[in-house]
């Protein structure tokens, strides 16, 4: 296995599907991935874009099942070293990374649509709280997957287009902080291509 980015710490085997997590110096296989949901999403490990004023690779993906659907995250490589997170949802797209809260985050089971929070003073509302689970993984993440039940993120927005989501898979849940973006935005290339196309 190569890996793409050093402080991947999961990666899955694009060949067999076994789920093998990196502890220190030593590769440990912890699983095997199931058939993996295919996507009709245009983004593909590989896919190279730009977020403001940095490029990205994208390394990783997660898919994520809810009562409506389910939805990719893309785990992307910018070229200053840092990671972000593309969602990619029925062709709606926001771009994130992880942030310092300054503070404790909001008890997820209390929060609820119509409240604001406010990081980098600035006031996000929350647009929807999701109660969601892994489908699979695919590529590089800076975190263990395998075995994860089901968790809640919350959502939320501010009217400039600005972004956040609370994800609670981890403990003490996490923040990201970014924005909406259109395609067209993204500047995307090496692109999944479909027939017909």
């Amino acid at each position: 296995m190569r890996f793409l980015w050093a402080q991947a710490v999961q990666t899955t085997c694009p060949y067999c599907r076994a789920v093998l997590v990196r502890r220190d110096l030593q590769l440990e296989r912890v699983g095997q991935q199931a058939e993996f949901p295919l996507t009709g999403s245009p983004i593909q490990i590989g896919t190279e874009g730009r977020w403001r004023t940095r490029s990205f690779v994208v390394v990783g993906r997660l898919t994520y099942a809810w009562e409506r659907g389910r939805w990719n995250e893309w785990h992307c490589l910018l070229n200053d070293g840092h990671s972000a997170w593309l969602s990619d949802a029925q062709l709606e797209y926001a771009m994130t990374e992880q942030a310092d809260p300054r503070g404790v985050l909001p008890d997820l089971l209390r929060v609820h649509p119509g409240e604001t929070y406010f990081w980098n003073d600035t006031g996000y509302d929350v647009v929807g709280v999701t109660e969601a689970h892994y489908l699979g993984t695919e590529g590089e993440l800076p975190f263990t997957s395998w075995a994860r039940t089901t968790c809640r993120f919350v959502d939320l927005q501010t009217p400039q287009g600005g972004f956040a989501t609370i994800d609670g898979s981890e403990t003490p849940p996490l923040l990201y902080l970014g924005e909406y973006l259109t395609y067209d935005d993204l500047a995307l290339r090496n692109l999944r291509t479909f027939e017909g196309w």
